[in-house]
């Protein structure tokens, strides 16, 4: 910018002098010599004469005149108009034009640039002060939109540093979030995610939580069942160590008891390791499919179970054929005798029980029945939770250890499938939904239906 206006001050100050020089020439013309410089600057008249430049007024000129009779001689050299930039000794800079007014003569004229280099000079100095100063307000301005378009980063970084001081070994909830709406797309989107990570994590840590308040009760449960058989087994043991050294005669009674207390304790177990294999089924196979018929199925149920409950008569219902299914032979039966023993043990002897199998476009259907007592709206929820009872007395003379419905609904599951449960006064129905071709039943997931009574 200061070498462009430079140069523009130079050209103006060239056809100034150019203006001025045939100002002079018509004077020179007129009066045969020169009364005036114009604009207070030189001018001089120089007759050149066999390569020699000598000046007509020399009184006019400068102490430092050799520059004025150099452009003189250019001039008749054939260089017309002759500029030249020459620094006089006591003056400073000059900007001199030579051109020939008549023959053998020669006008110089010669104009200071200080006002000129002054001009570029405060021009720079306005552009170096402009350039700070914009400089300044730019750095100024720019912290703060920078500051304040990253503000919500600061947001977030906070509500980050906030997720470091809450206990998350209790509670399961993260009440911090990512608030706002400024910061652009770009940062929308981030608070997006940054959000959805904290909800991700919530259930995550609600996940977790549950699954360490299940195992707790599971362990506290576990450990009720399995000692009152293991203190029966003592018991016994003590009495029969007794019979056998006094009373001969009762030692296979008692040992017919021990035997008791331990089939019950291995059946307790098998449940167990059952449902900790169906728990881990991401892991392992729990399952042994094959295809088979689930009318047969049946049928070999409801005869085990007319032999084993006769004080509770038993109607089946079938299709006209077969029923073809994929699945585990073994632990299907063992989903049928376990609801089959769950209606007999749970009602009074006379109550009717009904097993029914039919099937839908999508699914084999399979249910058991009974018209006993019902189970209590209350309790339904949670008729399927492992350890649970009706029976808040946990008394043995009804019901078992309450793993029997739990144990069905994790081989229900496992078969892809589903269970649920309706029940009023004089009606329990228990409905298995098996797929025709089941599905692998998401890890951990859980089916919010009725559990154990």
């Amino acid at each position: 910018m200061a070498t462009s206006m430079e140069e523009f001050l130079a050209r103006r100050m060239d056809d100034q002098m150019a203006t001025t020089q045939v100002s002079l020439k018509k004077e020179y013309d007129r009066n045969n010599g020169l009364k005036s410089s114009g604009y207070g600057w030189y001018s001089a008249l120089y007759e050149v004469r066999d390569g020699q430049a000598r000046p007509v007024n020399p009184e006019g000129l400068p102490d430092d005149s050799a520059p004025f009779a150099e452009v003189a001689l250019r001039v008749m050299g054939g260089e017309e108009p002759s500029y030249g930039t020459e620094y006089l000794e006591g003056l400073g800079a000059y900007r001199l034009r030579g051109c020939q007014i008549a023959d053998g003569v020669v006008i110089v004229s010669a104009a200071p640039m200080n006002d000129m280099t002054t001009t570029v000079r405060q021009l720079v100095l306005v552009e170096v002060a402009a350039f700070l100063l914009a400089l300044i307000a730019f750095v100024v301005i720019g912290r703060a939109v920078l500051r304040r378009g990253l503000q919500p980063l600061s947001d977030m970084a906070r509500t980050a540093h906030d997720i470091t001081s809450h206990d998350l070994t209790d509670s399961a909830r993260l009440a911090v979030r990512a608030e706002g709406g400024d910061g652009g797309a770009e940062v929308e989107e981030l608070r997006s995610a940054f959000n959805t990570m904290l909800e991700h994590i919530d259930a995550s840590l609600a996940a977790r939580t549950v699954a360490e308040q299940r195992l707790r009760r599971f362990i506290a449960d576990a450990s009720h069942e399995l000692r009152t058989p293991l203190t029966s087994i003592r018991g016994y043991a003590d009495l029969f160590r007794y019979a056998a050294a006094n009373e001969p005669g009762e030692r296979e009674a008692h040992l017919e008891k021990l035997r008791s207390e331990a089939a019950r304790m291995s059946v307790l177990l098998d449940d167990l390791l059952l449902l900790a294999r169906l728990d881990s089924a991401e892991v392992e196979t729990s399952l042994r499919v094959t295809d088979g018929d689930v009318a047969a199925l049946a049928r070999e149920a409801a005869d085990a179970f007319r032999a084993a409950r006769p004080a509770h008569p038993l109607s089946l219902s079938l299709p006209p054929g077969p029923v073809p299914l994929a699945f585990d032979p073994m632990r299907l039966r063992q989903v049928v005798d376990n609801l089959l023993t769950n209606a007999a043990v749970h009602t009074p002897p006379g109550t009717a029980v009904a097993l029914s199998v039919s099937t839908t476009p999508r699914a084999v259907v399979i249910r058991v029945a009974d018209s006993g007592p019902g189970i209590p709206r209350g309790d339904q929820a949670r008729i399927f939770d492992r350890f649970y009872r009706v029976d808040d007395s946990r008394t043995r003379d009804r019901g078992g250890s309450g793993l029997g419905l739990a144990v069905v609904r994790s081989l229900v599951v496992a078969h892809g499938g589903t269970v649920s449960l309706s029940s009023n006064p004089g009606s329990t129905t228990f409905t298995v939904h098996l797929p025709h071709h089941p599905g692998s039943p998401t890890p951990g997931s859980r089916e919010s239906t009725p559990r154990d009574r």
